[in-house]
């Protein structure tokens, strides 16, 4: 019988920090849920089970013969590799690895590649670009390559986070039926995510693995029932803002888009949309995985090219007629997945605070004080205090998500666009984060644009619902009202 034991393990971290396990013993054929908080070091016991962290003292021993691990940091591995291949490639054409040639990994089990894409419903992506594909959907096709590697050990960390409501379903129904035919081990931030045919659990606290064993054993034990039902969140006030935020002028809606359409090459990602947000409203985005929510997205913040082809007002003006990006930058706060992964800048954590102050990746300029005081008020209010001075990519995902949001807050924005934000954050984090956007929407002029495929993410300040509706192989976009401002 295969296993993986650990004895009195201790790993090494940045920042001279160590995982420590007293004693973990996976055996063959048994499904583990591993929780904790952000920065508790469940990504970390991850790479450890994978052995792609540097054992310093202790036991690790292993005797299953293919262990594959899918996670958020292979993922931006993955990303930043394609990258710099195309950046060494001086054909302006090649859009760099397709989502096959992921899957594949230099493979030839072109069949098996077909088979797993069939039944994840990505056929229709393995010729693609990989670059080109959504969050979801790279998600996808990172299960697809764990599993055509056909290991006898599976981990999967926070494999749920991306995903549209109908493909987190089909998911999980997946991962079950692959109980019994190998061993199974789920990183995740949500208790409720923990499936019913999980043998196991296992809790991390600071870096220390402090629950463990057999699942009834754990649902019973104290600790576990505190932590899981817990909902204390501070309910203290957002810092103020250091200067008179930035307003629209009365009568001016923030975007108006009129029959849009983008496409790359002779794939149509939006066709005729037509879509205003005016001023008090705020928008809830929904849609499958690939609809083309960061597309829409990316018109507004400005960023994309093709806006200055089609009827894109920001802030009353006509895209492409005299005004600068940073016009556009300066009213609005941002947060996504792909931002998270172009904040390659090794800054501090204090430091990417400040950044959202200044619309950059970092900082790079010299910061007054009472910016810099604000920055290390928000900080305690995320309970983050003691990682002020340690680098960002140093942080656990989770850690770093919390400092990208607050980046996009920090200036009470007119306008504040979060993609997912919500993404690798445990329960209490996640209700924390809800209370600071409906307490900056509430209490201030900042609209929100939020996206989520989770409903039980949604803050409840949202007014408005613009939805990407599947019809007859494109997308319809259907507009509601959820309630009166």
């Amino acid at each position: 019988m295969s296993v993986l034991s650990l004895l009195e393990a201790q790993f090494s971290l940045a920042q001279y920090q160590h995982l420590n396990v007293d004693e973990m013993n996976i055996q063959q054929g048994e499904f583990w849920v591993i929780v904790g908080s952000n920065g508790s070091g469940k990504t970390a016991l991850a790479q450890a089970l994978a052995k792609e962290l540097t054992l310093v003292s202790g036991e690790y021993r292993n005797t299953f013969q293919k262990i594959s691990l899918l996670s958020f940091e292979h993922q931006r591995k993955i990303l930043e590799k394609i990258l710099r291949d195309l950046n060494n490639d001086e054909d302006p054409d090649v859009q760099g690895l397709t989502a096959r040639q992921v899957i594949l990994d230099n493979s030839k089990n072109f069949a098996l590649c077909e088979d797993i894409a069939q039944k994840l419903h990505i056929t229709h992506l393995l010729d693609r670009a990989y670059l080109q594909l959504s969050t979801g959907e790279s998600r996808k096709v990172l299960f697809a390559k764990a599993l055509v590697s056909q290991p006898d050990l599976l981990i999967l960390d926070e494999p749920f986070e991306g995903l549209d409501q109908a493909s987190l379903q089909y998911w999980q129904e997946m991962i079950r039926s692959l109980c019994g035919t190998m061993t199974l081990v789920l990183i995740s931030n949500r208790f409720e995510d923990i499936p019913d045919c999980a043998t196991h659990i296992a809790l991390l606290e600071n870096l220390q693995l402090i629950l463990k064993g057999k699942r009834q054993e754990i649902e019973q034990n104290s600790l576990y029932t505190q932590l899981k039902y817990a909902t204390e969140n501070a309910k203290a006030p957002l810092p103020s803002s250091v200067s008179q935020p930035i307003s629209l002028e009365n009568g001016v809606n923030p975007f108006e888009l009129s029959n849009v359409n983008i496409q790359y090459g002779d794939k149509k990602i939006l066709q005729n949309l037509s879509w205003t947000v005016a001023q008090k409203q705020n928008w809830w985005i929904k849609g499958p995985n690939g609809a083309g929510k960061s597309t829409l997205l990316s018109i507004i913040t400005g960023d994309h090219p093709q806006a200055f082809a089609n009827s894109v007002k920001l802030f009353g003006k006509q895209r492409g007629s005299g005004e600068t990006i940073w016009d556009i930058k300066q009213h609005i706060g941002y947060v996504s997945t792909q931002l998270h992964n172009d904040y390659r800048v090794n800054c501090s954590a204090l430091d990417v605070i400040l950044s959202g102050f200044f619309d950059s990746i970092g900082v790079y300029q010299k910061v007054p004080e009472s910016l810099r005081l604000k920055a290390v008020e928000w900080l305690e209010r995320l309970n983050l205090s003691a990682v002020q001075k340690k680098p960002f990519r140093s942080l656990s995902w989770g850690q770093q998500r919390l400092l990208l949001i607050t980046r996009a807050m920090v200036k009470h924005p007119p306008i504040l666009i979060l993609d997912e934000p919500l993404q690798g954050l445990d329960a209490l984090n996640r209700q924390l984060v809800k209370q600071f956007i409906e307490q900056l929407v509430n209490n201030s002029q900042t609209q929100l644009l939020f996206v989520s495929h989770q409903d039980s993410d949604a803050p409840n300040c949202l007014t408005n619902v613009f939805e990407f509706i599947a019809d007859n192989g494109s997308y319809r976009y259907e507009q509601r009202i959820l309630k009166k401002n």
